[in-house]
């Protein structure tokens, strides 16, 4: 890039140069040598008198922040630019939520947000400064995302000073001693920006951030890099503090593996759950690691590559040392051969979920540090009491809102739902329409069951739904019956097949109308047959609701739906699987299966064999279907589109009579089990099918 067309940033000017220093800004605070607890938290947002409260829920002796402390001063407000007022205002836990929503209206303007929040509403620092408010326990913080570097800067000077607030920086560490540990507090500030990576805004030396915002920068990394060489001790558990996650940027992790650090707590996502993880317990392997730290190199080094000549003419020597400890955190990668890393086991780290919603509990003890997580989480309570509009609920009961699909299985159609009477997915009685009536009173096969009570009112549609599922049931039964029989009658002679005996509609006798068996509720979820009954006397109780429905039937069949880009194919001769792939143009046609129905019929049948033929999708399927009376070998093929075996039976029953009057084809559809049945049925039988 050419140096003359970037924009004057800090990149492109000489910074104010960190002097040298003869000895770490370190200090070490004896909490309690024998047991002690740390509280940890994320985003607390200018609520400071909240910290106060939350140590004493959890008997802390200090309290660990990772960032968006809440550094902001009256003169703060006119810094802060439009964008990111508004974005402290809609996440401010001081505003209430009748005027937050007042102030974030679409019709309300930035310069009228900006003159009415005053810094009340953003943050307390002001009566910290003041002391006004005061912090009971220690509180080590780093900055965040959203801070006055301003304040910052007065931090580093020296200009302010509040008592138990200490703001860790890449130039300030603090060691705790509790608990038989002696833990290393090594604090890293800012959201990691890579395209500002080398850029101080409004910052001095390593400090970076303007208009409201503070990010992370090389020589920031490098300073932290340089304080943890000089206070290194292999007798202390070393803590590294960041607002940007280790676990999402790859350059977070690095540093982490040259500082050597054991512990990391971060913040940055705001989940409503924090984490607790290791790079073991994440990724697959040690390669998945390394992909996640070259992943970040990447994004670093095409930042550097474009600034390099510019970064190198406006840093002193001083800089230099920093940026070259900056740049060997980026080239620090896990070796796949040699000894394992140990940080890829041994380094745990934390993600805190905001303030608001959670934190963590070091409970440090006899040398060991144990952690309390704990989360606000999600609100599961919404999937009790949401209803989908089209289900009725079940009476009586308040455990569940989901209908139970055994007990309510799908009828023909839709049946409306009546808003005063919601009908029951869990029938308590399996009600015949033959049943006589609780008062004794015979009833007549053409006139509706009564009520229990003995009115002539006809039944609610709870009992229509009930007799169309018994209806449904019996003739399903009465199917498999002729089905099993039409196979059994193919394995006899030909003059058999050609006139077979009329199958009768049941194996047991009828059961008289003024004397019907009652269904028990046990015989119905049982699976047994429900006993015959003359078909004239149950026809007008086993009709269809009046209803808005469609007329879509679902399938009867224990069958899998067929696929639906599938080409039903009639071949002129015997022909592999191979033949009919190059027939179709193969896979790269969209063919995905081809299918051979057996072929049981007659002599005709087996010459001329039957194929359904599968596609991927709909445009294939109909590219397949031009191959219709296309020639192949010595005949033509045809190429028809699949129907469903229910929809062809049905069109059987309603498009003409179903006799000996049938084709080769159609008796070699019923061999292959692609009809109701391949035996002729009585007009009884045909009036019925008629009828559903």
């Amino acid at each position: 890039m050419n140096p003359s067309s970037r924009p004057a940033s800090s990149s492109t000017r000489p910074a104010v140069s960190p002097n040298p220093r003869p000895h770490v800004n370190t200090h070490t605070k004896v909490l309690d040598t024998t047991h002690g607890r740390i509280l940890c938290i994320a985003d607390i947002r200018g609520r400071l008198s909240g910290l106060n409260d939350l140590a004493r829920e959890a008997n802390a002796k200090a309290i660990i922040h990772t960032g968006d402390f809440g550094f902001f001063e009256s003169n703060s407000l006119d810094r802060i630019n439009d964008r990111t007022l508004r974005h402290l205002t809609m996440y401010s836990p001081l505003i209430p939520s009748t005027q937050r929503t007042h102030f974030l209206a679409p019709d309300n303007t930035s310069q009228a947000i900006r003159a009415t929040v005053d810094i009340s509403l953003l943050s307390e620092f002001p009566l910290l400064l003041s002391g006004q408010l005061k912090l009971s326990v220690p509180v080590y913080t780093v900055w965040g995302a959203c801070e006055d570097v301003v304040i910052l800067e007065k931090f580093r000077a020296g200009i302010y000073n509040i008592d138990n607030l200490h703001v860790l920086d890449e130039a300030t560490t603090h060691c705790l001693d509790v608990g038989g540990v002696k833990l290393r507090l090594l604090g890293l500030g800012g959201a990691l920006v890579p395209h500002k990576i080398f850029d101080n805004g409004d910052g001095s030396a390593t400090i970076a951030g303007g208009q409201g915002t503070m990010w992370t920068t090389a020589l920031q990394i490098g300073e932290l890099v340089d304080t943890a060489q000089r206070v290194f001790d292999p007798t202390e558990t070393r803590l590294l503090v960041t607002h940007a996650s280790p676990g999402r940027e790859g350059i977070m992790a690095q540093l982490a593996l040259v500082l050597k650090a054991d512990l990391s707590i971060s913040a940055g996502l705001h989940f409503r759950y924090a984490s607790s993880y290791n790079e073991f317990s994440v990724q697959s392997d040690l390669e998945g690691f390394r992909h996640k730290l070259i992943t970040g190199k990447e994004a670093f080094d095409k930042v550097w590559d474009s600034v390099k000549q510019q970064v190198d003419t406006v840093i002193d020597e001083h800089q230099r040392v920093l940026l070259d400890k900056a740049l060997s955190v980026v080239e620090r990668l896990p070796s796949i051969q040699g000894p394992e890393e140990p940080s890829w086991k041994n380094c745990w780290n934390w993600n805190l979920c905001d303030a608001a919603f959670g934190s963590l509990v070091l409970d440090i003890k006899d040398g060991r540090i144990s952690a309390e997580l704990k989360s606000q989480g999600f609100n599961y309570a919404y999937r009790r009491t949401a209803m989908p509009s089209n289900v009725a609920p079940t009476p009586n009961s308040t455990t569940s809102s989901l209908p139970n699909a055994a007990s309510n299985p799908p009828t023909k159609g839709s049946t409306p739902i009546q808003a005063e009477k919601p009908l029951s997915p869990h029938p308590k009685e399996v009600k015949s329409p033959l049943v006589p009536a609780a008062s004794g009173k015979e009833t007549s096969p053409s006139t509706p069951a009564p009520k229990s009570n003995g009115s002539g009112t006809p039944a609610p549609s709870s009992d229509k739904a009930e007799k169309e599922k018994q209806k449904r049931k019996e003739k399903k039964e009465r199917r498999d019956r002729e089905r099993t029989e039409a196979k059994e009658k193919e394995a006899s002679t030909p003059e058999e097949k050609a006139d077979p005996a009329p199958v009768p509609v049941s194996a047991s006798p009828p059961t008289p109308a003024y004397a019907p068996a009652p269904v028990s509720a046990s015989d119905h979820k049982s699976g047994k047959a429900t006993p015959e009954v003359p078909i004239a006397d149950v026809r007008e109780g086993m009709k269809s609701p009046t209803t808005d429905s469609t007329g879509a039937r679902t399938p009867t069949s224990k069958r899998s739906p067929r696929h639906p880009w599938t080409l039903f194919v009639k071949l002129p001769q015997q022909s592999t699987e191979a033949d009919i792939m190059t027939f179709f143009g193969g896979e790269a046609a969209g063919v995905t299966k081809v299918t051979f129905l057996a072929n049981k019929g007659s002599p005709h049948q087996r010459a001329r064999p039957f194929v359904y033929v599968e596609f991927g999708d709909d445009e294939t399927m109909k590219a397949g279907l031009d191959k219709n009376d296309k020639k192949m070998g010595e005949g033509t093929v045809s190429v028809q589109i699949a129907t469903d075996r229910e929809e062809r039976a049905d069109r059987g029953v309603r498009g003409g009579p179903r006799g000996r009057g049938r084709g080769f084809a159609a008796r070699g559809f019923a061999a292959a089990g692609l009809t109701r049945g391949s035996t002729p049925r009585t007009n009884g039988e045909a009036r019925e099918s008629a009828v559903a």
